[in-house]
């Protein structure tokens, strides 16, 4: 019973963290900026927080909490190259909803694998 229970935990915070986190983050860049047709804007980034906020939520509960650098390191790099890309008029709200969003789905993982290993305790 003890392995059902401590799995429905572990699956309930990945789904808590990928989806409620979709929902929470979209929420307040909504409210940050109402206009989301920015020219420049980044594209995918809905995917990519879905699973940045899985493997930092499953890093964490995992007990290798050093793999949330990585994840860091690797979405700084893969989104590098957008930013830089985009004309430097525009650049400014596309790189401040990048951190912005990337921040707030980041503390929002680590909130869900916490509170998720509280109860795994």
């Amino acid at each position: 019973m003890d392995l059902l229970l401590n799995t429905a935990v572990v699956v309930g915070a990945l789904l808590v963290s990928a989806l409620a986190g979709w929902a929470v983050v979209a929420l307040l860049l909504r409210v940050i900026e109402p206009d989301p047709a920015l020219p420049g804007l980044l594209r995918g980034g809905t995917w990519i927080g879905i699973l940045e906020r899985v493997a930092i939520t499953g890093a964490i509960l995992g007990g290798v909490p050093e793999a949330v650098a990585v994840i860091i390191a690797i979405k700084g790099l893969g989104r590098y190259p957008e930013l830089r890309a985009t004309d430097a008029d525009q650049r400014g709200p596309a790189a401040e909803r990048f951190i912005i969003g990337t921040l707030a789905s980041y503390v929002w993982a680590a909130l869900i694998a916490v509170l998720a290993g509280m109860m795994l305790r």
